[in-house]
């Protein structure tokens, strides 16, 4: 799989690359087009001029005549025979290119510069002269070689009057031809300022993939370390200092790190505390089952059991909340663990006259930890039974509902007021059980929820009128089965 630094190093290449490609295909294209404007921008200048210069000549010119020696002729001709070297920002122009050529109010050619000229010739559906014949500004290119696009010559017109009176045209042409090193030029001068831009974006964007890379190195490395309890036990472990984004989440990891380490330090502590607890609790239960019977020996059993299971449960929902998820889940019969989880309370169950009924029994499957759910099960049972009335009964049930499971318990006790609901779950939070005036130590549902997160689920309860009814919704295996 390519590494990081090298997609986006690509990405990076081919943004920048494509957009580089689309401007210069866009300057590229508008260089010609562009040139041309200016020749034909200069020639307009021209031809005016011009034919200005040749109004007395072609107004005192008889009809049917040419313009052969006239003034205008050997001023033409004096230009061509001109010589010229001039150094145009780099290019040299050795040649004057420009034909002349006049036209008299029918079209004919009474003057052309060319070789070999077209005087006599009939020129009035040429676009420049008719257009201008006709009152219009009139323009042309023509390809000298119909088989070859560079040798377009550029023709702009002008009309010669005499005293408002139009007597012909005058027309300037202009090989594109001439200009054609000026536009390579122009086209390679840009495309050696883009190659130039190009590599200079590209090392920046080199430099900035490698920082960019480093950082994440940077940030990666931290954040194997928070996951690894060696590393994190390290007093040197700080967040690396990294801008932006990249600062926040490794921040982020910090606090995140800060609570693992508090959960595991918990974990310690209430296994230290069973530990401790473990043989004075035992003594204590001995000691009282030796007294002789009396309520202060029972009362005495039954809060051992309970500092006992307050210790186990502090340990079991310390564990939980270390994780991160399951390790390893695996397919799991829900009815079946209901079944096998029921049969643990069937004793006590019987003593009470406490009969369950079910509901629902539908065989459903999910992924998820045994040991995990069984607990959860167990914990959900124990709280109905704790607060059902004797001669009462349990509703159980297991049913599909769409893409989930749904493990239901109802109890036909006392129930729960709404504004007390959203207060279960919470750790030490505990309602005194109206039956015997016992109350517990809030943890069975936390470890309940604790459960649920991890199996990616939720558990929830409502009223019942009577009693209390308790939901765990896990996702169930192969929905679409």
């Amino acid at each position: 799989m390519m590494k990081l630094g090298w997609r986006l190093l690509l990405a990076f290449a081919l943004v920048i690359g494509a957009a580089a490609f689309a401007v210069a295909r866009v300057f590229v294209a508008g260089i010609t087009p562009n040139v041309r404007e200016v020749m034909e921008d200069g020639l307009v200048d021209t031809a005016h001029l011009l034919a200005e210069v040749a109004t007395s000549d072609l107004a005192a010119m008889p009809a049917g005549g040419t313009l052969d020696g006239s003034a205008l002729a050997h001023s033409i001709q004096a230009y061509r025979a001109r010589s010229v070297n001039a150094p145009i920002w780099g290019v040299a122009k050795q040649s004057l290119d420009l034909r002349v050529y006049v036209t008299d109010r029918q079209g004919r050619v009474v003057f052309d510069s060319a070789e070999p000229s077209a005087v006599g010739q009939d020129y009035s559906r040429w676009r420049d002269v008719a257009r201008t014949l006709s009152g219009q500004y009139g323009a042309r290119a023509t390809l000298q070689r119909p088989e070859d696009d560079r040798s377009s010559v550029l023709y702009v017109a002008a009309p010669v009057r005499h005293q408002g009176e139009l007597l012909g045209v005058l027309t300037v042409a202009k090989p594109e031809s001439t200009v054609a090193e000026f536009v390579q030029r122009t086209e390679d001068k840009m495309l050696w300022t883009g190659v130039g831009l190009l590599t200079l974006i590209s090392a920046v964007g080199a430099v900035v993939t490698w920082r960019t890379v480093r950082e994440v190195r940077r940030l990666r490395h931290y954040a194997q370390c928070v996951g690894d309890p060696a590393c994190d036990a390290s007093a040197s472990l700080r967040p690396p200092a990294l801008p932006g984004e990249l600062g926040e989440l490794a921040r982020a990891l910090e606090r995140m790190r800060q609570r693992l380490a508090g959960r595991r330090q918990l974990e310690r502590d209430v296994q230290g505390l069973k530990q401790q607890l473990q043989t004075p609790l035992k003594a204590l239960a001995d000691a009282a089952r030796g007294l002789p019977e009396h309520p202060t020996r029972q009362a005495i059993v039954t809060q051992v059991e309970q500092l006992r299971q307050l210790t186990e449960r502090l340990l079991a929902l310390a564990r939980l909340e270390s994780q991160a998820g399951l390790t390893q889940p695996t397919p799991i019969d829900l009815l079946a663990l209901s079944e096998q989880v029921l049969a643990g309370y069937f004793a006590r169950l019987q003593q009470r006259h406490v009969q369950v009924v079910w509901q629902a029994r539908e065989t459903v499957q999910v992924p998820g930890d045994a040991a995990m759910l069984s607990m959860a099960l167990s914990n959900l049972l124990l709280n109905a039974y704790q607060y059902a009335p004797a001669g009462s009964t349990l509703e159980l049930g297991v049913s599909r509902q769409g893409p989930e499971a749904v493990w239901c318990v109802r109890d036909h006790g006392l129930g729960v007021s709404a504004d007390v609901l959203p207060q279960l779950g919470q750790r030490f939070f505990a309602l005194p059980n109206p039956l015997d005036d016992r109350q517990g130590n809030g943890l069975g549902l936390a470890l309940v929820a604790q459960v649920a997160a991890l199996h990616g689920g939720r558990w929830q309860a409502e009223p019942a009128a009577p009693g209390l009814r308790v939901r765990l919704i896990l996702p169930r295996l192969n929905p679409s089965a």
